[in-house]
Order: structure tokens, then C-alpha cells, then sequence
């Protein structure tokens, strides 16, 4: 049976969102805080691999994001310039028999308003902004900006990037800029006259790339995403709008049918991304705290795995907690990362590097990781009973 002590999840993001569901689906006492006053179908999309879809078939959301999204054929790799093919991974026909579930790219809206509606509607509280926390041997309190305060018995922090949660235990670091920036569109589909074909297709130098995939089930939603060197981000905001002239002349030469998707982007719509990183932290708990996904490992999207490794570690957070019993919060908490920090540090890595699929890859160590069956190890590395 699930502890009766009352958990705080700081941040309602896809990693805290899935935390939350897990956690009350299996008994626990949930409450969510966000600081954003409300959440909008942002413009964005987001890969799922079979990895993620599986947590996501068990918790009672996945069929509705297959009816949601789109089922990609392949991933394919192609030359800059030529669309030579560097490489092509089957997706749709091979990812549930190989993997045991489903690769999906979605709008990242449509996926967190299902995360959202599956949390208890009464438990998430907006307008949030986390300003002070402190622990001591009764609990956890928690200062917001609104004046209000909280106490909790544990406290998760999902809080992302700029995590005051992580700055509560480790002191304040900024993170550090990649020198890298990602464009990002989306279009509807009739715009382009035949559209794409069923794929998620990458076009690559060495130094940049070129994205382009469907978000939708009905193929209506085009969406563009890519990675350019810049050399400094000045700006205090996380993205700007970008000019499409910026935007066109960032891959002049490129494939006739990049140019294509560029002409049919909004002139309104393109926006750029800093990406940013933290090396690997010292500790991800501490006491009564503890941190998953963006909070602790923040890294480059070139493998489309980020949200993944933050729904992966909310399940291993949990597979932990009922492990020991949250009573032994401490076990609870160095068990998750004695299981999760490798295998994030790797993503973390890879990501960094971009060669992710750019050439012949066997993804069975991504996409066929299955975090509840996947044997435990203590921290001391040795293997659970």
C-alpha cells in the first residue's frame, strides 16, 4: 500500500505531469505546483519512441496519443544538399513487434493536455511560482510567489531548466549555453501541395541540420525543426522570433525540397531556440528532495529523447518509492539514481554529439529499454533480490 505522506511535484510539465499521474494512480497523496497561470496548445512537436509509448500504454494514454498523433513510417537521413539517403530506420512496422510499442511523433499541446486531464483536477494548483524551500526532519516548506506557503513530506522536483528546486539543494549555476540554436515551425499541411511523405526525415551537414515530420494522425500539421551554430545568446528569454530571411539564408544551399517547407512557413511563425545543458550533477537528492528530468539533466533535443528520460526517471522514481516504501525515502531516492543517472548521462551525451541515426544505428539500447522490467542495482552497483 502506497504511503499516506504528501508529496509536492514543483512544475507540471510532461515529467512532472506523468510523475503526478503515476503517483496517484498508485495511492499516493498528490499535489501539483505550477507557476505558469494556465497552459496553451504551444506550437511545438515532440518525438515518442517506443521507450516513452510503453510508460505511457501503462498509465492509459497511449492509444489516445496513437489516435492523436502520427505513426511515422521511417527515419530517414539524408545529405544536405543532394537528399542522397545516409540511412533509414523502419519505425511503423517494426517498432511494436521489436520494441513492444508504438513510435509516435505528436503535438506537444495535445500530449501534456492529455497528461493534464489525467491528473486529479483538485490536486494541481497554477500560478505557482516556487521562491523559497527548506527541509527539516518533519517535512519540506515552501514559499511561492504569491505569498502563499506549503508544507509537504516529499518534495519532486520537475521544475525544469532554471530549477529553484535544484538551486535550493546545490546553489544557484546558470546553465550553459551550447552555442547551438533550434528553428522551430509548423504549417498546415494543404499549404504544401502532395505534402510529405509518411517519414520523419533529417537532413544533415556537419555542422547543422534540418528536420521535418507530421504531428498529426490526419497528416495536417507539418512541423520543422532544426540545429545551426550561433555563436552567443544574449537575450534573458529562452526563444525569439526569427525572420524568415534569417531563417532561409541559415541553409542556403540546401535540398530543393528544404527550401520547399521553408517557403511554406509562416512569415510569423518562426521562432529560434537557445539550447542549453548542465554537466552531470553531484547528487539528485537531497533529504526529503529529489530532482528528474530537465531539473537534472537538461540536454540537447538532437535525439528527441528529452521529455522521454523525464517520463523514464518518473517511472523509476516510482518503481523505487515502492521498492522500499516511501517511509525510507533516502533508499527510495539513491535506488532511482543509482538506475537512472547512467542511462540519462548517456542520452545527455549522445544528444550532444548529433550523430543520432546519422548513419546505420541500432536503437534496441534506446527504444527497448523498458523501465519496469529493466533489473535493479543498488547504489553500491550491486544487483536488487
Amino acid at each position: 500500500m502506497a504511503s499516506k505522506q504528501k508529496i509536492a511535484i514543483i512544475g507540471a510539465g510532461l515529467g512532472g505531469g506523468a510523475a503526478a499521474v503515476m503517483l496517484q494512480q498508485n495511492g499516493y497523496d498528490v499535489t501539483v505546483y505550477e507557476q505558469a497561470p494556465s497552459f496553451s496548445r504551444l506550437g511545438a512537436g515532440i518525438h515518442l519512441g517506443p521507450n516513452v509509448v510503453r510508460i505511457l500504454d501503462r498509465i492509459g494514454i497511449g492509444e489516445e496519443l496513437h489516435r492523436t498523433g502520427s505513426e511515422p513510417e521511417s527515419w530517414v537521413s539524408r545529405m544536405w544538399d543532394t537528399s542522397a539517403e545516409l540511412f533509414t530506420l523502419p519505425l511503423k512496422s517494426v517498432a511494436l513487434e521489436r520494441y513492444g510499442a508504438r513510435y509516435l511523433t505528436v503535438h506537444r499541446g495535445d500530449f501534456h493536455a492529455l497528461l493534464i486531464a489525467a491528473i486529479n483536477a483538485d490536486s494541481i494548483h497554477y500560478d505557482k511560482k516556487l521562491t523559497g524551500l527548506s527541509q527539516d526532519g518533519d517535512g519540506v516548506a515552501l514559499g511561492f510567489a504569491d505569498g502563499t506557503s506549503a508544507t509537504a513530506d516529499i518534495v519532486i522536483g520537475a521544475d525544469g531548466l532554471n530549477s529553484m528546486v535544484r538551486e535550493a539543494i546545490l546553489g544557484p549555476e546558470k546553465p550553459a549555453f551550447t552555442g547551438v540554436v533550434g528553428h522551430r515551425a509548423m504549417f498546415p499541411a494543404s499549404a504544401m501541395k502532395g505534402g510529405l511523405i509518411d517519414d520523419v526525415t533529417k537532413w544533415w551537414t556537419d555542422e547543422r541540420h534540418f528536420i521535418s515530420y507530421y504531428i498529426t494522425s490526419s497528416h495536417d500539421e507539418i512541423y520543422i525543426v532544426t540545429g545551426v551554430p550561433h555563436p552567443e545568446w544574449t537575450s534573458e528569454r529562452s526563444w525569439l522570433p526569427c525572420p524568415k530571411d534569417e531563417f532561409r539564408a541559415a541553409f542556403d544551399g540546401f535540398d530543393a525540397e528544404v527550401q520547399r517547407l521553408i517557403d511554406h512557413c509562416p512569415d510569423d511563425g518562426i521562432t529560434k531556440w537557445a539550447f542549453y545543458e548542465r554537466k552531470p550533477l553531484p547528487l539528485w537528492s537531497e533529504g526529503r528532495i529529489v530532482l528528474l528530468g530537465d531539473a537534472c539533466h537538461p540536454m540537447k533535443p538532437h535525439m528527441g529523447q528529452g521529455a522521454a528520460m523525464a517520463i523514464e526517471d518518473a517511472a523509476m522514481l516510482m518503481r523505487c518509492m515502492e521498492e522500499t516504501g516511501l517511509d525510507d525515502y533516502r533508499a527510495a531516492f539513491a535506488l532511482y539514481e543509482a538506475n537512472r543517472k547512467d542511462r540519462a548521462s548517456l542520452v545527455q551525451a549522445t544528444s550532444h554529439s548529433n550523430e543520432w541515426l546519422r548513419v546505420d544505428t541500432d536503437p534496441t539500447w534506446v527504444f527497448g529499454y523498458d523501465v519496469y522490467s529493466e533489473p535493479l542495482k543498488m547504489p553500491d552497483g550491486t544487483a536488487t533480490n
